[in-house]
């Protein structure tokens, strides 16, 4: 027992100190969708030795060379296409940077220091992680697909794009005058654009309007693993409240036709009477003149009948 006890502790206690040694922990990062990554080494450098003793590379899931810095300098003959130029090493925190990161960036990465000897390449610092890359989904948009449905609901759709990771649920939201509030599903549809790998998400539904109720608020809500993100309010006065307007509405049209039509016809029959007065007074007035003439006629025909009558008289006499 106390052989194999002398056997197996120095073993063992080499082991640990290989893993503590290699950083077998993983390292979580996480990055915004466009934005600069930071993938950590954490190298404790305890022999404090120098850039120009040392090669330093990160590496994709095991394949791709990001970085490399041998002894001191950069070297770009192992670097992957998709990494040329995107990256930057941070000497004082053993951080390399990674620029402009796109979902396809997501995955673990290593970083792997080797010390450069007489002998050759002895590995002596290896340290993984885990990158994730989100993106914000864009505000859900509320758009009125028809006209209000009888007397009862509306048909709505909602919209949000360019987001990582896919979302996992999207609703309507009701939020009544009494406080209380009603979910809506609906058809989602969800797209991935081939080249940014961000997601498109869409609903289409039918919202009924609740019974006795006069102010209705509507909300269109995106959830993901991590987040929940809510449209502006959209509000609607349910169908009946609508179909009242619209009565009043024909109502005052109809009153506001009658109206005119009354003034119309009211204009219309006094220019009508005007032109008539206008008329009759025109042949008045001509009556008048005439009459006048005629009055003036008659008193001269009075003043000249007796002097033919004293010629004729004088012209018998013998």
């Amino acid at each position: 027992m106390g052989t194999g006890d002398s056997i197996m502790e120095p073993g063992i206690i080499l082991i640990l100190m290989a893993l503590l040694q290699s950083g077998a922990a993983l390292l979580k990062s996480e990055v915004y969708f466009n934005e600069t990554a930071a993938l950590p080494c954490q190298f404790p450098n305890s022999q404090n030795l120098s850039l120009n003793e040392l090669v330093i590379f990160w590496q994709y899931r095991e394949k791709l060379v990001l970085y490399e810095l041998y002894l001191g300098r950069e070297n770009l003959h192992n670097v992957a296409a998709e990494y040329m130029h995107r990256t930057s090493f941070d000497q004082s925190s053993w951080t390399l940077r990674l620029h402009r990161a796109q979902i396809k960036d997501k995955g673990p990465y290593q970083c792997i220091i080797h010390h450069k000897k007489p002998t050759g390449l002895v590995s002596i610092h290896q340290k993984d992680s885990e990158l994730s890359v989100f993106a914000n989904f864009t505000e859900p948009e509320i758009v009125q697909m028809s006209n209000v449905t009888g007397n009862s609901g509306i048909n709505l759709t909602c919209s949000s794009g360019q987001g990582y990771p896919k979302a996992t649920k999207m609703y309507f939201l009701l939020k009544l005058e009494n406080s209380t509030e009603l979910e809506y599903d609906g058809i989602m549809q969800i797209s991935q654009d081939n080249d940014t790998g961000l997601y498109n998400i869409s609903i289409s539904s039918y919202v009924p309007f609740p019974d006795a109720i006069s102010n209705v608020t509507i909300f269109c809500v995106l959830k993901t693993q991590s987040m929940k993100l809510s449209s502006k309010p959209f509000y609607k006065v349910p169908s009946h409240h609508l179909l009242a307007t619209h009565q009043y509405s024909w109502i005052i049209a109809v009153v506001l036709l009658f109206t005119i039509f009354t003034c119309g016809m009211g204009c219309f029959l006094w220019k009508k009477t005007k032109k008539q007065q206008a008329v009759v007074s025109n042949k008045s007035e001509a009556t008048r003149i005439q009459k006048e003439k005629n009055e003036e006629t008659e008193e001269r025909m009075k003043i000249h009948l007796p002097e033919r009558n004293d010629k004729v008289q004088c012209g018998v006499q013998p």
